[in-house]
């Protein structure tokens, strides 16, 4: 299997590793070269990765369309960066369509789902990205259906959370090209307990640790995470989540720390900073995709809980974050 992996200025290194040494380990375990991979770039220069260091490119993109049909790889991965929103550009899009457009199974590892979704080719396709861009990118791509998961698999194309979570999806694809069993001894030699399911969250609710927390807090909790923009009353959470609303209420008391109604505007207001410092979605824009009604109401709350204005809180966003974010 040839592996063709496409690296973009800032990409993380943590994320290109975790997905490349898999493979080298699965031909060590096997002793066999199951695996072979090249590296490549938007040019021949070197890539510089976000934390400074550059690694040399075998191949361009330009190279890899001008070569025969014959000579395609048979998997391409994409390691992107923060600065991903600014890597799209019409060589890119062409060259992610033609890849796709002849078979080929494409990863997009980490950010780099963005640069899919940008080429319309999720378009009703299950994917994730890093949770850092779940909340602008669910805002921005309103056709790909995005999950808070390690990684998802669906049809030709693959996605991931990126960082650690890129090993996992890599023992994935190791397990259906050559079997579990070598997967496994590729976690072995890791030194890994094993792989981790896919549909894992890459969090854990927000506010709380998993040890210890009862079954019925985190189904509450997921079901106040995924009704942001229209908020259910306390007690169809406590309906859905099987618990009476007196048992939610000592739930969050005793393992939040916290009212259940506080915690439920706490995690509406996280997603309102995270799309803020995220996109450019105008503030009455964000405080309507966060179940606020009143943009006074919205900017009060949003205050006492982060101690800025949302306004405020817009003018620090790095300058990298541009326009076309919404």
């Amino acid at each position: 299997m040839e592996l063709l992996i496409l690296v973009l200025p800032g990409f993380s290194h943590l994320a290109l590793h975790a997905f490349l040494e898999p493979f080298r380990i699965a031909n060590t375990v096997s002793r066999m070269e199951l695996f072979r991979w090249r590296i490549a770039g938007l040019d021949a220069g070197a890539v510089r990765g976000a934390n400074g260091i550059s690694i040399a490119v075998d191949t361009t993109i330009e190279e890899q369309q001008l070569r025969s049909q014959n000579c395609k790889p048979d998997h391409l991965a994409i390691v992107a960066g923060e600065l991903v929103e600014h890597q799209f550009t019409p060589q890119l899009n062409s060259f992610l369509r033609a890849t796709a457009r002849h078979g080929v199974p494409v990863a997009a590892v980490g950010t780099a789902t963005w640069l899919l979704a940008q080429t319309g080719l999720l378009t009703g396709t299950r994917c994730t990205i890093h949770w850092s861009r779940l909340a602008a990118f669910s805002e921005v791509f309103a056709q790909p259906r995005i999950r808070d998961t390690l990684f998802v698999r669906d049809g030709q194309f693959s996605t991931c959370a990126g960082e650690l979570a890129a090993f996992d999806l890599a023992v994935d694809l190791i397990a259906n090209h050559s079997g579990a069993f070598i997967a496994q001894e590729v976690c072995r030699h890791a030194v890994v307990e094993g792989q981790r399911s896919g549909s894992n969250r890459q969090t854990g609710p927000s506010g709380i640790a998993f040890a210890g927390v009862s079954e019925k807090l985190l189904m509450a909790m997921r079901i106040m995470e995924e009704n942001i923009e229209n908020p259910v009353a306390m007690a169809e959470v406590a309906r859905r989540a099987g618990v009476s609303r007196r048992q939610l209420e000592r739930l969050f008391s005793t393992q939040v720390g916290m009212p259940p109604v506080r915690q439920y505007l706490r995690i509406r207001l996280d997603h309102a900073k995270r799309l803020i410092e995220g996109t450019r979605l105008p503030i009455i824009d964000v405080a309507i995709a966060c179940g606020f009604i009143s943009p006074s109401h919205f900017a009060k709350c949003f205050k006492i809980c982060n101690g800025i204005s949302p306004q405020k809180c817009r003018s620090m966003v790095p300058s990298w974050v541009g326009p076309g974010l919404g």
